[in-house]
């Protein structure tokens, strides 16, 4: 099997540290006292660049398992929940809420435009009543980047608490989560963590934990239920095998994160960058403002498929990028420069593939795309 440079918005490439890390021989995570505190050293390193006192876990399955654990935990029957939401993902949080019974309360914002925080003031001064409320950082559809240091505090002023999808974003965009206020935050392996898809990150505030223990109702699950994970070191019980490999590429992958002093502004570097020899190629990018520092979206060009786009680039260069879904299915070019993608080499390897491509179909760029790129890049 011939493994492509893989340039899209996660899953990432994976440093060989973290690859020869999961090869390393393993134990009962069970039985084994010494996995216990293995896994809280971890997660205490977790807690260390997500900037917080709060509780951290690590949960066996992909990100998706993080945002629907906090909705299960969280959730009872015709509780309200703000669902803020200017994307795919943001919506889809209201899916969760009503699995388990909840009541979703859309806020909808422009999906070209990051979260407007005034008219989130507003609405929120006409209707707070809500359990808590649920916003993305970083939707990867679109690109959009909200601007959760504000979000967050300001439902904190009106009680309410907070449960933010940093899935595309942890790791590559400043995520202070005590000074901003965030009760639950989740990311995942294999985003700008660079390690193989299977694992959520997630923190937890004493503010959540209160509401888990004060429910009317049991919980409606045992795989997503976040409570039985609470005491887990004093019992030195997990509610399931943990995944020892990959836990043990995970703690390298933060070791590598926290060993990098300058990695937010590694990654700002190389998207403004990447945006600006996009545009100064000829091509649109798909949002107005909220640019992420961790994925590139551009509308594909009239009368260009952008399957066959990114079909070129794969059979012929062997990098693979991404097209999006949803209602942006066919609409926009996705370059994910997160994590180990968010390399000098990869991004000009990937920008040449990427204007050979459309040129071959018919689009010409007004400008050398790798060239601009390295030029701003050496400012």
């Amino acid at each position: 099997m011939k493994i492509p440079i893989i340039m899209t918005p996660g899953p990432t490439l994976v440093r060989e540290n973290v690859r020869l890390a999961r090869a390393e021989e393993t134990t009962n995570p069970d039985l084994d006292l010494n996995f216990y505190e293995f896994y809280k050293e971890t997660c205490d390193k977790i807690a260390r660049f997500l900037k917080t006192n709060n509780e951290v876990r690590i949960l066996s399955g992909e990100g998706i398992l993080g945002l629907e654990s906090a909705c299960a935990s969280l959730t009872e029957k015709g509780d309200r929940v703000l669902i803020i939401e200017n994307g795919v993902f943001g919506e889809d949080f209201g899916n969760f809420v009503k699995t388990y019974g909840g009541e979703p309360v859309y806020f909808r914002g422009d999906r070209i435009k990051k979260i407007d925080i005034e008219e989130l003031k507003s609405f929120l001064e006409k209707d707070r009543n809500f359990k808590y409320a649920t916003v993305v950082h970083c939707d990867t559809p679109s690109g959009i980047l909200n601007e959760i240091d504000k979000i967050c505090p300001l439902l904190k002023e009106y009680g309410i608490v907070t449960v933010v999808d940093s899935v595309a974003a942890m790791g590559g965009e400043e995520l202070q989560v005590d000074d901003w206020g965030i009760d639950i935050v989740i990311g995942g392996s294999q985003k700008c963590l660079s390690a193989p898809p299977g694992l959520t990150l997630i923190s937890i505030s004493k503010d959540a934990f209160y509401l888990m223990e004060n429910r009317k109702t049991p919980i409606a699950s045992f795989y997503c239920n976040l409570l039985i994970w609470k005491n887990y070191y004093v019992d030195k019980w997990f509610p399931y095998t943990p995944p020892a490999s990959d836990i043990i590429g995970i703690a390298r992958a933060v070791d590598n994160i926290l060993e990098e002093k300058n990695i937010i502004q590694r990654h700002n570097k190389i998207a403004m960058a990447t945006r600006n020899a996009i545009t100064g190629g000829g091509l649109r990018l798909h949002t107005m403002d909220g640019y992420s520092n961790t994925v590139t979206v551009f509308d594909v060009p009239y009368g260009i498929d952008d399957e066959k786009v990114r079909r070129y680039m794969l059979d012929n260069f062997n990098v693979l990028i991404a097209g999006s879904f949803d209602y942006l299915a066919g609409k926009v070019i996705r370059i994910g420069h997160m994590g180990e993608n968010a390399r000098v080499e990869n991004i000009v390897y990937t920008l040449c593939a990427l204007q050979k491509a459309l040129e071959y179909f018919g689009f010409k760029c007004s400008s050398d795309l790798s060239k601009a790129f390295f030029q701003e890049i050496q400012q």
